[in-house]
């Protein structure tokens, strides 16, 4: 009787806990997921002004397409569904609510540039679709409290402004500066950091400010406008287009200042080749990359798996354009991203391994930098270097450079 009273209570004990196993190893999908697939979307500019960046999206679907050959995530395949939007705000938002209300993708993820991805952050957040890994350097991306669901991976304008500053202050601080930015919040970002590191310097050392609108088909009469005002350095915040035609118009005018080019301007193959790699010589920059083309990390195991990447995935991918870097970055967090969710593939999952990264060293980095979000700061990383071109390669200055105000 015993004994048929302790099987009866050990039956009972594991119909109880049977329910609780199951659940505990129960998958949770969010939109978008299944158990062969992840879906995920975003918008890049294939075309229009900010075409050049282009190769971003080209580069990430080529990553995702590797990913998948090697069994996917988790054994589930990465579809990403990239949609050109012009580096048009109203496309973007044409674009995004059909990758969320049609298409009904998981996250949307590296959507490319400032103006378009601002287009859409308040109808994404409100839908609570995560919006992360944003190709765009915006300090506005990192607001968790009025934005939680958008995060990005990029040197953070503000911060490069500053590093610029601090090197200005040490090495030319009787400097006569001339301020030459995209007019949008990228710029305003980028001029405000330069000011911030300026400090009290800010009135004796800027002596012009001049804008330009994405909508424009030339800025030399910006450039003429600054060397007449007899600045001796030039702080130029530009997209690849605009870069081009600076660094062309300087040379063309005679004028040779020390000439800061922001890191979203910096690609050899879309900026320095068409403005003439001659004219670029001594332009100084900000990385926190590694430069693959640069002899001294040619043997590094990080850098020699970009090239063998370039070469099997992506061969129309120039190893001197930094977009693609900035590319393959993104999606190799993207897909830690995903794998650290495991089975609970939901939007509130993403968003939390988005957001609780620590120390990730992700591939191509410069030695020492790494990436780390946190619930309450987005920021990625918070160093930079400077680095000067030599007609070649951009070649670094000095140690990292700290930006970020204890």
């Amino acid at each position: 009787m015993r004994m048929r009273f302790s099987i009866l209570v050990l039956a009972v004990v594991m119909a109880g806990a049977a329910p609780f196993a199951s659940s505990a190893a129960e998958k949770k999908y969010g939109p978008g997921v299944t158990d062969t697939e992840i879906k995920i979307g975003q918008t890049m500019a294939y075309s229009g002004p900010a075409s050049a960046y282009g190769t971003v999206g080209r580069l990430e679907t080529a990553y995702f397409e590797m990913i998948n050959s090697q069994g996917g995530v988790n054994g589930r395949k990465i579809t990403l569904i990239s949609l050109d939007d012009s580096y048009s705000p109203p496309k973007t938002v044409e674009q995004t609510r059909r990758l969320v209300e049609q298409d009904e993708v998981l996250a949307i993820v590296g959507q490319l540039g400032t103006l378009t991805a601002s287009a859409v952050q308040k109808y994404l957040n409100i839908k609570k679709v995560p919006q992360i890994l944003i190709t765009s350097g915006a300090a506005k991306w990192d607001n968790p409290t009025a934005f939680p669901y958008s995060t990005y991976l990029y040197s953070p304008y503000h911060l490069e402004g500053q590093i610029f500053a601090k090197y200005l202050l040490k090495n030319k601080p009787d400097a006569k500066l001339g301020v030459f930015s995209q007019n949008d919040d990228a710029g305003r970002d980028y001029v405000r950091g330069l000011k911030d590191g300026l400090g009290d310097k800010v009135a004796t050392m800027i002596v012009k400010e001049l804008t330009y609108e994405t909508t424009e088909s030339l800025i030399d009469s910006q450039i003429v406008t600054l060397k007449s005002t007899g600045a001796d350095t030039l702080f130029m915040m530009t997209t690849p287009k605009f870069g081009a035609q600076a660094i062309r118009k300087i040379a063309e005018l005679g004028w040779k200042p020390l000439t800061y080019l922001s890191a979203v301007s910096s690609s050899i193959k879309t900026v320095l080749e068409p403005a003439g790699v001659e004219n670029a010589k001594g332009l100084i920059t900000a990385l926190a990359v590694k430069r693959p083309e640069d002899p001294r990390w040619e043997n590094e195991k990080d850098v020699l798996d970009y090239k063998a990447f370039l070469k099997q995935w992506y061969p129309a991918g120039n190893l001197t354009d930094s977009s693609n870097i900035a590319g393959y970055m993104a999606a190799y967090v993207a897909v830690k991203i995903l794998e650290r969710c495991g089975d609970e593939l939901t939007r509130e999952n993403v968003l939390k391994q988005a957001t609780n990264l620590t120390a990730l060293p992700a591939p191509l980095l410069l030695p020492g930098i790494t990436i780390t979000t946190t619930p309450t700061r987005y920021t990625p990383f918070s160093q930079m270097q400077i680095a000067r071109f030599n007609g070649t390669t951009w070649e670094p200055e000095g140690a990292l450079i700290n930006a970020i105000e204890p």
